[in-house]
C-alpha cells in the first residue's frame, strides 16, 4: 500500500471509529465473540430507508448501528472483482478493526452500507450467523430522492469515499450497457441504480428477511415483530424506533415525477416494479 493510499485508509477508519466510539463507551453489551457473529446487514438501495433502519434496529439494547462504514464501502468495487473466500476475508477483517477501535465488541453490529448488496454472497460467508435485512421501496420514489440528492447527474463535488459525482458509469452497471448508461437520462439513471441494487441484495436468501418501507409505515409494530423474532430481539423498543417513519414520503413520485421521467423509470425498471406489485 503506498503512503498516500495508508494515509487515505487512516482517514477513513477513523471517521468511522469516532462516529461510532461513543456508543461504545455508554454501553456494555454481551459475549463478543456471539456479538461478533450475530452482525445484521442492512441492504438495499440507497434513498430506500436503510439509514432509518439500521438507525432503528442498532438503537436497540445490546446492538450499535456502525452506520455506512467508510473503509467497506470504499473497497466494495475491488472485492466484487476478488474470489469470494478473498472478499470475505477482506471485509471481516475491516469491519472487526472498525468494531475494536470503535470500543464495540461487545455489542451486536449493524452494517448499513448499500454497496455491500453487491457482496451480500462474501457478507454472509464472512459471517455464517448473519442476518441480512433488505428494505424494498417503490423504485419511483427511490428515484425522486435520488434526483433530489443529485449524485448521477454531472455536478462537482464527492462522496464520503472520494468517488465522484456524475452520470460515468458506476461496476455495477452491466458490461454491455455502459455507453447506455453514460447517455441516458438522470431519472434513467436513478431507476437503474434501484434495480441493480435491489436484485443483488437478494443474492442471500436463506440468510435473508425482507420486507417494504411501506409495510413499516402501515404498521411498524408488525414489522417490528418480524424483524425482532429473526434477531432474537425485544419488538415493543423497536416498534416505537420503527414508528419514526417518514409516511409521507411514500408516493411522491406522483407530484415529483414528470411524465417523460415515469417513461423513464417504467421503461428501465417497469419489470421489477410490477413483480414487487409496485406498477
Amino acid at each position: 500500500m503506498s503512503a498516500l493510499n495508508a494515509i487515505r485508509q487512516a482517514g477513513l477508519y477513523g471517521r468511522t471509529v469516532a462516529r461510532v466510539a461513543p456508543r461504545g463507551f455508554r454501553e456494555r453489551g454481551g459475549d463478543p465473540a456471539l456479538a461478533t457473529e450475530r452482525i445484521v446487514f442492512v441492504a438495499g438501495s440507497p434513498r430506500s430507508g436503510t439509514t432509518f433502519l439500521a438507525g432503528a434496529v442498532g438503537s436497540q439494547p445490546g446492538f450499535v448501528d456502525l452506520g455506512e462504514v467508510r473503509p467497506v464501502k470504499a473497497s466494495i468495487e475491488r472485492w466484487t472483482s476478488l474470489p469470494e473466500a478473498e472478499a470475505a476475508a477482506e471485509l471481516r477483517s475491516t469491519l472487526e478493526r472498525v468494531r475494536r477501535l470503535s470500543f464495540v465488541r461487545d455489542l451486536r453490529p449493524v452494517e448499513q452500507t448499500p454497496e455491500l448488496s453487491f457482496v451480500v454472497g462474501a457478507a454472509v460467508r464472512a459471517y455464517p450467523q448473519a442476518t441480512v435485512l433488505h428494505i424494498i421501496r417503490d423504485g419511483r420514489d427511490v428515484v425522486c430522492s435520488l434526483l433530489e440528492q443529485g449524485w448521477l447527474r454531472e455536478r462537482e463535488g464527492r462522496d464520503d469515499v472520494g468517488q465522484p459525482y456524475g452520470s460515468y458509469h458506476r461496476s455495477w452497471v452491466e458490461p454491455g450497457r455502459r455507453d447506455e448508461f453514460i447517455r441516458a437520462r438522470e431519472a434513467t439513471r436513478a431507476a437503474w441504480a434501484w434495480r441493480r441494487y435491489l436484485t443483488a441484495a437478494r443474492a442471500a436468501p436463506e440468510h435473508t428477511l425482507e420486507f417494504r418501507y411501506e409495510e413499516i409505515a402501515a404498521d411498524p409494530a408488525a414489522v417490528a415483530e418480524r424483524i425482532a423474532r429473526r434477531l432474537d430481539a425485544d419488538p415493543a423498543p423497536l416498534a416505537e424506533a420503527l414508528a419514526a417513519v417518514h409516511s409521507r414520503s411514500i408516493g411522491r413520485w406522483r407530484r415529483d415525477l414528470t411524465a417523460e421521467q415515469v417513461e423513464d423509470v417504467e421503461r428501465e425498471a417497469g419489470p421489477l416494479l410490477r413483480e414487487l406489485g409496485y406498477a
